[in-house]
């Protein structure tokens, strides 16, 4: 007998989707990588370096789900402590930390499917937590010697959600060029983007976000030569009302940008993510038990809990989320990539079966894409 895990997902028996999707060479995900920086802290080890003793504060980054993160913390000073970083230290963190990240996040993407430097036609990176002009398109190909005539995208300052909005991007870029390598990288270095203040609306930002990037390829040609799940559709959702529930502000006090996430952002999501699936599928056929496989953005315990809720999905569904957010924290852009890696590393995902990607952001967005393997 076949044992049960080895069986396909009933939704890989349905009836390919409609006319909708058309029946052509579609673009394929061919190759993921990421990179972090080389030191992590377990939460509690990072309340002590700041020698933070507000029991509710404490309290936030004991109860996150979270047990480390990568960061690239400020230097010491003489005492023991750590040393106040301006505005223009944060960006030249970002800059730097981001070129040294992604630098390996695409490398080791292109690792992941035997593919060159000289392969890639298009570039796509994705970043919120600072700004460069140039953006990390010009910097990377510089730094990786890329061929300049390469095209190149950025994405700057959407958010958490990103991610999705630079893949629709490089899917149609690699769907209007048949045979051509297109890869997005999402940045964030969101250690360059802290302000320690004392106040629980910096200290819950303080306790969630991490460091690292992730690059994924996207290719339309044989997939004999690179296998990898089809993207078959993308959409987005803006939830207008909640517009300010997630955002930069300047903080005259600190001379720096502050994020603001709300309380109720949690639940926000979770009310629309059954709208937003509800989209994605319409007029493919499909039904939401038909999906196999759920790589949804760690955007916190509250956020994950509160979508699967609403989806009714299982713990095991989003068990690469959660593992994610246990081991990195929120990765902004970049998260649903990590999640996307261990589910490919997994192994289970068979031809015919459906996944769903899914990330969350300001404005307030829910964004997604449907894959079939």
């Amino acid at each position: 007998m076949t044992p049960l895990a080895q069986l396909p997902h009933p939704g890989a028996l349905r009836p390919a989707p409609d006319a909708t999707l058309p029946e052509r060479s579609r673009a394929r995900l061919a190759g993921i990588g990421t990179a972090v920086p080389p030191t992590s802290y377990s939460q509690r080890e990072l309340l002590d370096i700041f020698g933070i003793d507000d029991p509710r504060v404490r309290s936030v980054f004991l109860n996150s789900a979270i047990e480390r993160r990568f960061l690239t913390l400020p230097p010491e000073d003489p005492a023991g402590g750590r040393l106040p970083e301006e505005q223009g230290a944060l960006l030249a963190k970002h800059r730097r930390q981001g070129i040294e990240v992604g630098a390996r996040a695409v490398e080791d993407c292109l690792k992941d499917m035997n593919a060159d430097l000289s392969d890639i036609g298009y570039l796509c990176c994705v970043t919120s937590t600072g700004f460069l002009t140039p953006g990390f398109s010009a910097l990377l190909i510089r730094e990786l010697g890329i061929d300049p005539s390469c095209g190149r995208l950025d994405v700057v300052g959407m958010g958490c959600n990103a991610g999705l909005n630079g893949l629709n991007a490089v899917t149609g870029w690699a769907q209007a060029h048949p045979g051509r390598l297109a890869l997005m990288v999402c940045v964030e270095s969101c250690s360059a983007a802290y302000v320690f203040d004392g106040t629980m609306r910096s200290s819950v930002v303080n306790s969630l976000f991490g460091d690292g990037a992730g690059a994924v390829a996207v290719i339309a040609d044989d997939p004999k030569e690179r296998p990898g799940p089809e993207v078959l559709k993308f959409t987005s959702h803006i939830i207008t009302e909640a517009l300010d529930a997630m955002r930069y502000d300047w903080d005259d006090d600190q001379g720096r940008f502050s994020f603001f996430l709300d309380p109720d952002v949690p639940y926000v999501v979770g009310a629309h993510a059954e709208l937003a699936i509800g989209r994605l599928l319409s007029g493919t056929g499909l039904r939401r038990d038909d999906i196999a496989h759920w790589t949804v953005h760690s955007g916190g315990k509250k956020v994950i809990d509160s979508v699967r809720i609403n989806l009714g999905l299982t713990q095991h569904d989003v068990r690469h989320t959660t593992g994610v957010l246990r081991d990195y924290g929120n990765l902004s852009s970049g998260s649903f990539l990590f999640s996307y890696d261990r589910l490919r590393d997994e192994g289970l995902a068979r031809r015919g079966e459906y996944g769903v990607l899914m990330t969350m952001g300001p404005g307030s967005t829910i964004e997604t894409a449907l894959i079939r393997w």
